[in-house]
């Protein structure tokens, strides 16, 4: 089969580029506000300072700024002699053939505000984190080409955490990182030493399930010549009151704005900005609203485009190799497909029994892999052939499969937020394995950085 004869040409799915540049590269290095001296507390001693939002200019030549006081990341104090990570080669932060470190899938405990850490490999979880102050309502999650997490906290924040302990930061400075050591281990809230940072998007608070807020995230690529170490988060919500949406760029090192543009004239949506969303080799950000309003944000112009799609609610979204969006249908359960060169959407039908779509993810094969709901169930289409493999893989005791994601050695990951499990499915004999225990997870981004990985580093042949 076409995943087999893959899977031995590739040892690390995702992580092409490693061997090549392990040996030319040195690498460098919720709801919560601040006091009226611009900082705010953690427990354990840490605080937090506030620093302004950067200016962008969108398509439409409009400024986009942000207030000092008001918006702008809150970023770890850690001192001076604390502990920072970085240094040495690329072989101390990216992934190397036979790694197991990064085997990893990082899932939203949505109703825990928490965000679990799970080892793909045994289907462990090793550590669960707090992702914010108070009631954050984490969803999405977007994972780095060095494993590192960034979590979408629907309350109106984004917050960083490092995979690697060697990444963490050492900020009480007593010789050891003080970490999460498993799902029952979950540190007070500034106490976890792999908590990189935090960044408040002042989304204005109370609104009825967060209405609005961040969901759409994910990391670009960054730079192999410094390790990935560059590389930046894009977050988009809607900008309450009004119907415009805000897309900002994040600065993956220190979590400070590096830019912001405005969609306007966003449609309903659901009162949603956007959805879902997913970065292009070049670092460029595609992002979904619900009915069917698809946005493009150039990485170097930082032109918007908008395109308006079918009559119909467009729940998922992903990129295939060569970075074309793929869309699940909501309402009608059809697949769709975008065609960036002619503006097109192209209605690839209905793909299964399910009535509703939720998540997908391409594989390195050109499997799209869907979540299905109504019945409940994963379905497999090959993207080249635009045809059916399978629309009935059956996910044992399931209830509502939301996410789906990649790992790196191919085996396919749903996420069921009523279940209050993961299922880990082999894309080949369709055997499952189970990760109990999660709550209310409601993750259905790029849980792995796998889906990152397809776009930057896409197969040959």
């Amino acid at each position: 089969m076409r995943y087999s004869e893959q899977m031995k040409r590739t040892s690390a799915p995702g992580f092409p580029l490693v061997a090549l540049i392990t040996q030319l590269c040195a690498c460098s290095g919720d709801d919560s506000h601040g006091s009226a001296d611009g900082s705010a507390g953690l427990s354990d001693g840490v605080s937090i300072t506030l620093t302004g939002a950067a200016t962008a200019t969108d398509s439409t030549g409009t400024s986009n700024s942000g207030s000092d006081s008001d918006s702008g990341p809150e970023k770890l104090d850690l001192g001076d002699d604390a502990t920072l990570p970085g240094g040495g080669d690329c072989s101390d932060v990216l992934p190397q053939p036979g790694d197991e470190d990064y085997s990893i899938i990082w899932i939203a405990n949505t109703g825990q505000h928490t965000v679990s850490k799970i080892d793909t490999a045994s289907a462990t979880e090793l550590a669960r984190y707090r992702t914010g102050p108070g009631e954050t309502d984490p969803s999405r999650t977007s994972v780095n080409l060095r494993g590192d997490v960034a979590i979408a906290n629907r309350s109106g924040s984004v917050v960083k955490i490092a995979n690697r302990i060697s990444n963490c930061v050492d900020k009480n400075v007593n010789g050891v990182i003080d970490t999460s050591t498993g799902p029952n281990d979950v540190r007070d809230w500034g106490s976890d030493e792999c908590v990189l940072w935090f960044h408040d998007l002042a989304f204005p608070k109370g609104l009825p399930s967060n209405q609005g807020g961040p969901r759409a995230i994910a990391w670009d690529g960054g730079a192999a010549s410094n390790c990935f170490a560059t590389a930046m988060v894009w977050v988009g919500w809607r900008d309450q009151p009004t119907n415009n949406v805000k897309i900002r760029r994040i600065n993956g090192v220190n979590g400070e704005t590096d830019t912001e543009v405005l969609a306007e004239n966003w449609e309903g949506n659901w009162g949603h900005g956007t959805y879902g969303g997913a970065a292009t080799k070049s670092g460029s950000f595609w992002g979904l609203g619900t009915r069917a309003n698809l946005v493009h944000v150039d990485a170097l112009s930082l032109e918007v485009k908008r395109y308006k799609g079918p009559d119909v609610v467009l729940y998922g979204l992903t990129l295939d190799a060569q970075g074309e969006p793929w869309l699940a249908g909501y309402d009608d359960g059809h697949l769709w497909r975008f065609h960036s060169g002619t503006a097109e959407f192209q209605d690839m039908g209905k793909v299964g029994g399910p009535a509703h779509l939720r998540g997908l993810a391409i594989d390195k094969q050109g499997f799209a892999w869907i979540a299905g709901n109504d019945p409940c169930a994963l379905i497999q289409y090959d993207t080249s052939t635009e045809s059916i493999v399978n629309s009935e893989i059956a996910l044992p005791g399931c209830i509502e499969p939301v996410g789906i994601s990649i790992d790196r050695s191919g085996q396919i990951w749903v996420v069921d937020r009523d279940a209050n499990r993961a299922y880990k499915v082999d894309p080949e004999t369709y055997e499952t394995v189970t990760v109990d225990g999660l709550v209310k997870p409601y993750t259905y981004s790029d849980m792995t950085g796998e889906g990152l990985g397809l776009v930057v580093n896409p197969p040959e042949g």
